[in-house]
């Protein structure tokens, strides 16, 4: 049981821009984010966006439209690690979202929350 009720609220940024997200501040669909919408929930999680939080992000949102899943952990790990393996993507994974692939990743990308999810 989750602690935070599941119930849709709208957010609206400076821009105009409106998104519904749920109890969390995951998007309820994915279809409806921006990049705006990124920096924003970037920002509340204390994350200044560079290029490589913008290329897993890319590369999270392709992924998904490609595959019609959201990536499990150790692909990112895979995809950041490149010839340095599991393990290099591992520790950058954690330097750019030092508080979790779901929690920060995930949710800067514009996914649903996942129901369960293995970490890799």
């Amino acid at each position: 049981m989750r602690a935070v009720p599941e119930v849709p609220m709208e957010l609206r940024l400076l821009s105009g821009e409106r998104f519904t997200v749920d109890g969390h501040g995951y998007l309820t669909d994915p279809e409806a984010w921006t990049e705006s919408f990124a920096e924003y929930v970037a920002r509340s999680e204390g994350i200044d966006l560079g290029d490589r939080h913008w290329a897993l992000i890319r590369w999270i949102r392709a992924e998904e439209a490609d595959h019609g899943v959201m990536p499990d952990a150790r692909f990112a790990m895979k995809f950041l690690g490149g010839a340095g393996g599991k393990a290099a993507g591992r520790a950058e994974l954690f330097e750019l979202f030092p508080y979790g692939y779901v929690k920060q990743a995930i949710k800067i990308a514009g996914m649903r929350q996942p129901r369960a999810w293995s970490t890799g």
